[in-house]
């Protein structure tokens, strides 16, 4: 019975981890959403663009500003990505723990 109540609380651990996980990837979703609306706005704009540092806003060379944008979205990608296979291998892990406690009702 200890190696079943064991179980179970690895279980809801991992329930847990993976509650984590999505809020985590909704974030980075959200930030690559703004991230890809802004790089669209650059492209679209020929007037000055100007990029937020802290409480001030300045002036920035388009060209930069599509490259820190490119930059930024490459990094959120790559978070979501490893959110992702973290969120695979919970889930697989949780599913494995699943089978084999109804295995041990029986």
């Amino acid at each position: 019975m200890k190696d079943q109540e064991r179980k179970i609380q690895e279980l809801q651990l991992i329930e847990q981890n993976l509650s984590n996980l999505l809020m985590q990837k909704q974030n980075f979703q959200s930030r690559l959403l703004e991230n890809e609306n802004a790089l669209r706005e650059v492209h679209e704009t020929k007037k000055q663009t100007y990029k937020i540092l802290g409480s001030i806003m300045v002036a920035v060379e388009k060209d930069q500003l599509k490259k820190d944008l490119d930059s930024e979205k490459e990094i959120l990608d790559l978070r979501i990505k490893s959110i992702e296979k973290q969120e695979n291998k919970l889930k697989d892990r949780a599913q494995e723990l699943q089978k084999e406690i109804l295995k041990e009702l029986k």
